[in-house]
């Protein structure tokens, strides 16, 4: 059932201080190496071939004689033939050899499969190792049980094709870009039938990945992707922080809304939209929905706390669709750091300078807990 945590603690013990901290290069890699050079830490990169430039040459940090960055962000890169590569025996120990703590986003869940993280990945994570599993959707226990048992809203679920009776959102994964998503909508079970099997034949969706798609009632509202922080470094009722918001840009979705409808129906089921999320864009939400999204925030961290002990460590992000009433409704969960932090990087999130009166982003904010646990000798309490 997983490496015990006193097991990733005792590691601790012969690692460097300050030790590195390490990530795998996609997604917000560039906000977690610039938040830990920012914050005084020596920033690694795991690449894989073919995909290392952007780490290794366009962000590589360049040094004065003296040693000073006066460019860049990235120290480090190792390149692996596969991502998947980073969690070999010998991989593992160049890692604590290194003194790295390895910062969890969505390519490390992805790409390295969840029961060896869980059981065989014996170099520190700096978060919550036990939660990386909730976000997939076909776990029995995934990120929907636990919104239900939070008490927070969530889009309802339709129970199979022939229950359709509205416009509904299918999820479920990419047929070859198992990392992105397949999502249609719908509205009736003939209008699924049509375009499950027109996105089959173009390769969008995989036949079989149908059966275990979730189907929810499509939320109408603009979407929000809370970024919060929660800390265990300080008083349980300072611990939550929300550093930011931020929404996503999908292809080609983002391209078909910016045509005219009749446009829109020429193109027929060429037109189908896709979901691939290919960016990210900055928002603020009303403060009066504000209250609200700190209550989802607060329940979402008791919940993980009662089931996943010690529950949700640093980053987080809640994904919602905010209804005409002001109230959000949970569609996704990313129980680490958000694929869209990159936004405020180097710059910070509008909330999170509000809150310490200087540029604050995820990666910041995240080596700046490093830095405090440090500090105290808590390190222990901020790995898993």
């Amino acid at each position: 059932m997983g490496i015990p945590r006193e097991e990733i603690q005792a590691l601790l013990d012969g690692y460097p201080r300050p030790p590195v901290v390490a990530t795998v290069g996609s997604h917000s890699a560039l906000d977690i190496a610039d938040g830990a050079v920012t914050e005084g830490f020596d920033s690694l990169v795991l690449a894989e071939k073919g995909r290392e430039a952007t780490y290794g040459q366009y962000f590589l940090t360049a040094r004065r004689p003296d040693g000073e960055r006066w460019r860049g962000c990235v120290d480090e890169v190792w390149v692996l033939p596969r991502f998947a590569e980073l969690a070999s025996p010998a991989m593992q120990e160049r890692l604590r050899s290194r003194g790295a703590l390895l910062v969890p986003n969505r390519a490390l869940s992805s790409y390295v499969a969840l029961a060896t993280i869980e059981d065989e990945l014996r170099v520190p994570i700096v978060g919550s190792r036990a939660m990386l599993r909730i976000e997939e959707r076909s776990e029995r226990e995934n990120y929907y049980t636990l919104l239900e048992s939070a008490g927070i809203r969530t889009p309802t679920a339709v129970d199979g094709p022939d229950a359709i009776d509205g416009l509904v959102m299918v999820k479920l994964p990419h047929a070859t870009r198992r990392l992105e998503r397949g999502f249609f909508t719908a509205t009736s079970p003939a209008e699924y039938r049509a375009k499950s099997e027109a996105l089959v034949a173009r390769g969008v969706i995989a036949r079989d990945d149908l059966a275990a798609a979730r189907i929810e009632r499509y939320v109408l509202g603009p979407v929000f992707n809370f970024n919060f922080f929660f800390s265990p470094l300080v008083p349980r009722s300072q611990g939550l922080e929300l550093l930011g918001v931020d929404e996503r840009r999908e292809s080609n979705l983002d391209g078909l809304v910016r045509l005219p409808a009749a446009q829109q129906l020429e193109l027929g089921s060429h037109g189908l939209p896709e979901y691939t999320v290919v960016g990210h864009g900055t928002l603020t939400v009303r403060e009066s929905i504000l209250e609200e999204v700190f209550r989802m925030g607060e329940k979402f961290v008791d919940a993980a706390r009662s089931r996943y002990p010690p529950g949700i460590l640093g980053p987080f992000c809640l994904q919602t669709c905010i209804d005409s009433a002001g109230q959000p409704v949970v569609f996704d969960v990313a129980a680490r750091i958000g694929g869209g932090t990159n936004i405020h990087l180097a710059l910070g999130h509008p909330y999170g300078n509000a809150l310490w009166r200087e540029p604050m982003s995820s990666g910041r904010r995240l080596a700046r807990e490093l830095r405090r646990a440090l500090d105290e000798d808590r390190l222990a309490e901020v790995v898993t």
